[in-house]
């Protein structure tokens, strides 16, 4: 990944979705040459010099202070999230440093005995690239039963959330919210790119899913970022069918980037039942589809 223009292109995407009727400038009628604001506009409401503000956009600036970016923030309208994600960025740029490949991420002997305590709750753990690093039976069944159940320990083959969503058929299929499931997918990886920018495993991934994947790489360009702790979604499971499921992000403490995601469904529903009914142990794997499934992981 290209450190050095990431901020700037943040800025010019967030500031190409901003009116002037949003931040309260009067709108005569004119007709303008950009989408959203001017960069005059943008840094007249920040506070800040026009042309600190234009090298900030081009990369030839590469310090401005959190002050700095906090006012950018606050005239973007970014919520919290955008705006660590914003200085994230900011620290990215500044900082030199040399790639390594990182070591493959591990499941430690505490979260193991957390998933084995969920006990039939469906739950997986992720990794800071999505990743999947475990899964309980339930969980492999819910999210991917068409996989092998032991493909996680395999750190050369580990299935990707990311990968699944946008490639897999199966995936695909079973989320009836797919774009809502999608665009949580892209925010919570470009999160990840702002957080850890000299991954090469994570510059690959979404290098692929750029190159592969129309969808992926339309919403990559709107640099929304989502981090999420709970969502709710209409699935369509191939052998116990319709469910809504509350799905629950917990940080897996002192795992950087690692979280559990819990799947649930309100007491006494069709969901409940659904799920208890997945839980059961001699519940047939669905079908593996002929195209769009990955076999192995390269990020």
């Amino acid at each position: 990944m290209n450190r050095k223009p990431r901020l700037g292109e943040f800025l010019r995407t967030r500031r190409a979705q901003l009116r002037p009727a949003d931040v309260g400038i009067p709108d005569f009628g004119e007709r303008r040459r950009v989408p959203g604001l001017r960069r005059d506009e943008l840094a007249r409401l920040a506070g800040v010099g026009l042309s600190y503000y234009t090298r900030l956009e081009q990369g030839s600036s590469l310090n401005a202070s959190p002050e700095v970016l906090d006012a950018l923030a606050r005239a973007l309208g970014l919520d919290e999230v955008e705006r660590a994600h914003l200085h994230d960025l900011a620290g990215a740029a500044r900082r030199v440093t040399t790639r390594r490949r990182p070591a493959p991420e591990r499941v430690g002997d505490a979260t193991r005995q957390l998933l084995a305590a969920l006990g039939d709750a469906p739950a997986l753990v992720l990794g800071r690239r999505s990743d999947v690093l475990a899964w309980n039976r339930t969980g492999h069944a819910l999210f991917a039963g068409h996989l092998e159940a032991r493909i996680p320990e395999q750190p050369d083959l580990r299935p990707n959330m990311a990968r699944l969503v946008f490639l897999d058929a199966h995936t695909r299929d079973l989320f009836v919210d797919w774009p809502k499931k999608a665009r949580n997918v892209v925010g919570k990886l470009r999160l990840a790119a702002g957080q850890h920018p000299d991954d090469p495993r994570l510059a690959s991934l979404i290098g692929e899913l750029t190159m592969n994947s129309p969808e992926f790489a339309m919403m990559w360009a709107e640099h929304g970022v989502r981090k999420w702790a709970l969502a709710t979604y209409r699935m369509h499971h191939p052998v116990v069918g319709r469910m809504e499921l509350n799905l629950q992000s917990l940080p897996v403490p002192q795992e950087d980037g690692q979280r559990i995601v819990v799947a649930t469904a309100g007491a006494d529903t069709a969901s409940a039942a659904a799920l208890s009914l997945l839980a059961r142990p001699d519940i047939p794997a669905p079908a593996r589809p002929d195209i769009g499934t990955p076999t192995a992981v390269s990020t």
